[in-house]
């Protein structure tokens, strides 16, 4: 007996910069009627002519710690990240889109927006035209995503902090918030609330620490793991990585993450990345703690902290900021809460932090600076 030919359908690169075409072309890609589409700001090369029928969106990671992925997600998987969310926010309303077209929060917004039938108003990511989008939303629910560094630009905007007031949720996600920040938009009287998620799950699945829709967490070794009908397909044209990635256990499909973390009554929390722990004369450091600890400090929200090679203790966590900080104060600082092991030894200060398309630091640039 013969195999049946696996159903397949184009896939097509759309400039992630003309928002309103990826919009288009996403309301075909989901609905079957068009191609799958690969937001994009650049011209990727090695692409296939075609992706498995279920595959609606490609989705290239930022590349932030290592070589890019091309994650691969069905309708299904996306349309279930959007009917979780709209059960946790009462319901469907208008967004402000403020984020890259070519990252999955961005890409989420564009899709609730597709399944609320509204139409999202567009803003540039970098801030610009926030006040006068937030002006055009008509809707009885408003909201909008963004990353902690756009909230931190907007909230220092007299004219955009009564805007910010007006909108029934503020999503935040793509990497930890400072909890600087956090108590300050709160005190502010900002409707916040914080995502964790990935291009691997259709965005954000656990707010504020808890699950949304059907995902599930659990633990393994001190990894964070993730099922639910969010997940991706894979990883496209790279069956190693999708392999090492997800697998099933007793007939569940599960994503391994990069990231570490416990979970106390139900409400997760994340300590760290896997590979973000150094040996420092033989003790091992977790940068992601000593960040945290860093960001603690008045003015050093916008640091962060990269491994450094050291002659004397093989590496050691040095920071990279835009603001000066005595580097004494900070050792100490650190040293009180996790041991002199993790003080860093230095700081870098820079005149702007490199940062990447979707507003997170760039951490690989950051790492070069660190080693000069």
């Amino acid at each position: 007996m013969g195999h049946r030919p696996e159903v397949s359908r184009p896939l097509r690169v759309i400039d992630s910069a003309d928002t309103g075409a990826v919009f288009a072309a996403l309301r075909d890609a989901l609905s079957g009627d068009g191609p799958a589409i690969l937001p994009h700001p650049g011209h990727p090369e090695g692409l296939p002519d075609t992706v498995e029928q279920r595959v609606a969106v490609v989705v290239e990671t930022s590349g932030s710690t290592g070589r890019p992925k091309r994650v691969a997600l069905a309708a299904d998987a996306l349309l279930a990240s959007a009917a979780a969310s709209d059960v946790q926010l009462g319901g469907p309303g208008q967004w402000l889109m403020a984020l890259p077209a070519h990252y999955i929060a961005g890409i989420n917004v564009l899709v609730r927006s597709l399944a609320a039938q509204t139409q999202p108003i567009l803003a540039a990511p970098d801030g610009t035209g926030f006040v006068d989008a937030a002006h055009e939303l008509d809707s009885p629910l408003r909201f909008v995503s963004l990353v902690p560094a756009q909230l931190q630009r907007l909230i220092e905007q007299d004219d955009a902090l009564p805007l910010l007031r007006r909108f029934d949720r503020i999503l935040l996600g793509g990497q930890a918030t400072p909890p600087p920040l956090l108590a300050k938009a709160r005190e502010l009287g900002l409707n916040v609330t914080r995502t964790y998620g990935s291009s691997e799950t259709s965005g954000g699945c656990v707010w504020d620490g808890e699950p949304i829709g059907d995902t599930e967490v659990r633990i393994v070794d001190g990894r964070v793991e993730l099922a639910g009908s969010t997940l991706a397909q894979g990883y496209l044209g790279d069956p190693a990585r999708t392999d090492a990635a997800f697998h099933d256990v007793d007939g569940k499909r599960w994503y391994r993450t990069d990231d570490t973390g416990t979970v106390t009554d139900g409400i997760l929390s994340i300590s760290g990345r896997v590979d973000d722990v150094i040996i420092s004369g033989g003790v091992k450091v977790s940068l992601a703690e000593v960040e945290r600890a860093v960001r603690s400090l008045p003015g050093l929200g916008d640091a962060v902290v990269v491994p450094a090679a050291h002659a004397q203790w093989g590496q050691t966590p040095v920071v990279v900021s835009a603001h000066p900080h005595p580097l004494e104060q900070i050792r100490d600082a650190v040293s009180a809460g996790l041991g002199r092991a993790s003080a860093p030894t230095r700081i870098v200060v820079v005149d702007t932090m490199p940062m990447l398309g979707n507003g997170k630091p760039d951490r690989l640039a950051a790492a070069r600076l660190a080693q000069g």
